[in-house]
């Protein structure tokens, strides 16, 4: 559940024919596509984990075509602006809702870094894990831990990706970064070589629909949120921008990399939620 709240939550119309119509229209083959294809990646990870350990060259394959297949079944937008960093790195980017994690990963093999409690929620803990979500505790003794998992992971190519807001927004917004997550990135080993690219994931209600639609915080429940964006009648768009890297080597402090982190994805934001 997201720390971050408001005085108010976007209204959702009621629920009527059409839209239990809809949530099972759009919902049940999400979730054929979704549980199917997670068993398919399980089954594949049983030959491609004895084979190749942590590096995965096969099932980050198979999530990018749930993620991006999952859109297509919401029959909401999606559009993705700027260059993909090549190469291992890290990747920084606001947060707004759970569809985020169909956002990114549609376009742009990547492991998310969680806190560990995730690990733990029903459904949600069992996808994560099964995808390659990386935990780690927020515990200053676990630290040097965290910071090793972190070299061996970018070592094989992966992609790891923070939200440094901590929480999730309206999606009308970019909260401060949090620079104490950034401390990791000025370990030896990695300040030197690691870059990361800033990405600002933007959302755009349905028309006519208050522009927060799609975000999710405060005490919003998963589930009625889930039930009205399938239920909607006709659905918005996000829009992915991926702006260019940064060099941690180029920051004297994490403080100054956080700053210049949050500037870029907030200017994306701002820039394309302008009319």
């Amino acid at each position: 559940m997201s720390t971050w709240d408001s005085d108010t939550h976007p209204p959702h119309p009621a629920m009527g024919a059409g839209a239990w119509l809809r949530v099972v229209g759009r919902g049940l083959p999400l979730a054929v596509l979704v549980f199917g294809c997670l068993a398919v990646l399980l089954l594949v990870r049983l030959i491609e984990r004895p084979l190749y350990g942590a590096r995965r060259p096969v099932t980050p394959y198979i999530t990018q075509f749930v993620c991006r297949s999952a859109f297509v079944l919401l029959g909401m937008g999606y559009r993705v602006e700027g260059e993909v960093m090549s190469g291992p790195g890290a990747v920084v980017a606001n947060h707004s809702s759970w569809l985020d994690i169909f956002a990114l990963n549609a376009r742009k093999r990547i492991y998310f870094v969680s806190k560990a409690e995730v690990a733990k929620w029903p459904g949600i803990g069992w996808l994560a894990r099964a995808t390659g979500t990386v935990f780690i505790q927020r515990d200053r003794r676990t630290a040097s831990a965290q910071v090793a998992v972190f070299q061996d992971r970018l070592a094989l190519g992966h992609k790891l990706l923070f939200f440094p807001e901590g929480t999730s927004t309206d999606g009308q917004r970019v909260l401060p970064f949090k620079p104490t997550l950034f401390a990791a990135f000025f370990a030896p080993g990695l300040r030197e070589t690691l870059s990361i690219q800033p990405v600002s994931v933007v959302y755009r209600g349905p028309t006519g629909a208050d522009a927060r639609f799609y975000g999710w915080w405060g005490d919003m429940d998963f589930g009625p949120h889930l039930l009205s964006t399938l239920a909607a009648r006709r659905q918005g768009s996000v829009t992915v921008t991926y702006h260019a890297p940064v060099r941690v080597a180029d920051f004297g402090d994490r403080k100054a990399l956080a700053s210049t982190l949050e500037s870029r994805v907030r200017e994306g934001l701002i820039r394309s939620l302008q009319p």
